[in-house]
């Protein structure tokens, strides 16, 4: 994506150097630092735009003149409203031929599994058939906070994967079906080389179902325990500990090697946007998304709702039309969803997006493609659906972060990229979480909860495909063990939020 500074005369009353076009053709400049009445990461008419026009940024529209907008005025929900014209879908009509770079091949130090996967991380997952279980595999993970686990080097710690469902659920249902998916693919992730599963006895997705369906590697370490039968709370917790005491010499065992680039499974996701998400943080990670499936990798875009009005940017991209059509179909099902709810999909964007400059989910949508790079589109998955192909593909997922990021963890993605312009704090295990700021405002106010600051593109010290470049880089040194700073404050055990769907009974 290519930015440049706005003349004065494209907008009346925006001094020079104060806002950035995107576009040739756009109709909008977007302001990078406060003017009066127009907060910064806003947008500003370059053009008279009659009531009922189309309003473009990016190229495309981002949604319809309300009312008659004045050259430099102010662009927003005030005279911005959804562009409800229909988008024509095209299906594999673009191609990007994505080039290796010349040089040695990049690699990392990951652990492999005996199954030939490659994590990123060595934990011990605590998982639980039903919320009836929850407190008992939080009080056992608790038993193993801070020095009981400096014995062991290469444990990167106990964690406790509970949930608010597990019964009350028609069996073949499709919100039981998705909530096993979610629990299989958590347990099977390469980045747990222990697991330790905790039911309660009566519960209707039982325990010994669980783990006869598991397709877990040789070299993982499974037990089991439930609550009736292990004596209650306090004689489960005990067992609970012992059973993980036994395990951590073997779990610890498992050494970091060398591992080709081409091993890694990156998830792409976004927070608490803002008006700079589309210009900086999205396209460099983008452009690092690209240099991953150059190499062989797979990068893996998310969030349904926040592709609709963007979608047909992604059809295009497919590599067939069933690919592009199964786009569609998600984007079609979450129509009739949230129309079920009483909700649309141009409800998005979230208060915190407007302020932060966003209006309509058009322009959030066409922002949040960019972290997608330019790759073509190989695989659309559903939600924790196992993450296969190498390339870049899409998983259906909410665009609540949480329940978005554990859907593309139990699907296997190894190292998560999370850009955001408000200030989101959301971590994840058992895959690390590398956080990317919007803008340097936001860096600047909340450093500690920012690995990288990508506002610099903005601030003109740096261009997309420099930060892109240290994005890439970074996500090699955290996937070869350095710590993000979600980790350090030990996030990411409270984010584990499966998706609920269904009659509850």
């Amino acid at each position: 994506m290519s930015t440049e500074l706005a003349p004065t005369d494209l907008a009346p009353g925006v001094p020079a150097g104060a806002a950035l076009l995107l576009r040739p053709d756009d109709d909008v400049v977007v302001t990078i630092r406060d003017l009066p009445g127009i907060p910064r990461g806003h947008k500003v008419a370059t053009r008279d735009l009659p009531a009922g026009t189309q309003v473009r940024k990016y190229g495309q529209s981002i949604g319809v003149a309300t009312r008659d907008i004045a050259a430099g005025e102010h662009v927003h929900s005030h005279n911005l409203g959804m562009d409800l014209a229909e988008r024509e879908h095209e299906f594999a009509t673009v191609h990007h031929e994505l080039t290796t770079p010349d040089g040695p091949r990049p690699t990392f130090q990951g652990y492999r599994r005996a199954n030939g996967r490659v994590g990123t991380r060595n934990y011990i997952g605590i998982l639980t058939s039903v919320n009836c279980s929850a407190s008992t595999a939080k009080m056992i993970a608790d038993q193993f906070r801070g020095p009981v686990l400096d014995a062991f080097d290469d444990v990167d710690g106990v964690m406790a994967l509970t949930h608010s469902s597990g019964c009350g659920l028609v069996p073949v249902s499709e919100g039981a079906q998705m909530l096993v998916r979610t629990l299989k693919g958590y347990a099977e992730h390469p980045n747990f080389a222990g697991i330790l599963v905790v039911g309660l006895g009566c519960e209707m997705i039982a325990v010994g179902s669980l783990i006869d369906s598991l397709e877990l590697s040789p070299d993982t370490v499974l037990k089991h325990l439930t609550i009736q039968e292990s004596g209650g709370i306090r004689a489960t917790v005990r067992q609970g500990v012992a059973a993980i005491r036994e395990m951590l010499p073997e779990v610890n065992n498992h050494r970091r090697e060398t591992c080709d680039v081409s091993e890694l499974v990156l998830g792409l996701n976004c927070g608490g946007s803002d008006g700079y998400s589309g210009i900086t943080a999205n396209p460099a990670l983008g452009f690092a998304s690209d240099l991953l499936v150059s190499y062989g990798g797979a990068s893996v875009l998310a969030e349904t709702p926040e592709v609709f009005g963007a979608e047909h940017l992604l059809t295009r991209r497919a590599v067939t039309e069933e690919v592009g059509r199964k786009l569609l179909r998600r984007i079609d099902w979450w129509q009739k969803y949230a129309a079920d709810g009483g909700g649309s999909l141009d409800n998005n964007p979230s208060p915190g997006n407007k302020a932060g400059g966003l209006t309509t989910i058009l322009e959030k949508s066409l922002g949040a493609v960019a972290k997608g790079g330019q790759a073509d589109l190989v695989a659309v998955y559903e939600y924790a659906e196992p993450i296969l192909a190498k390339g870049f593909s899409f998983m259906d997922t909410p665009g609540y972060d949480p329940v978005s990021v554990t859907g593309l963890i139990a699907g296997g993605s190894t190292i998560i990229c999370f850009t955001t312009g408000r200030g989101s704090v959301l971590g994840a295990k058992p895959t690390p979480s590398i956080k990317l700021a919007t803008n340097s405002e936001l860096y600047a106010r909340q450093a500690e909860d920012i690995d990288i600051n990508c506002g610099r593109i903005v601030d003109g010290t740096a261009t997309v495909e420099e930060v892109g470049r240290e994005i890439f880089a970074e996500i090699l040194a955290v996937a070869s063990g350095k710590v993000t700073v979600s980790e350090d404050l030990d996030l990411g055990q409270d984010e584990f939020i499966p998706w609920q769907l269904g009659t509850v009974t």
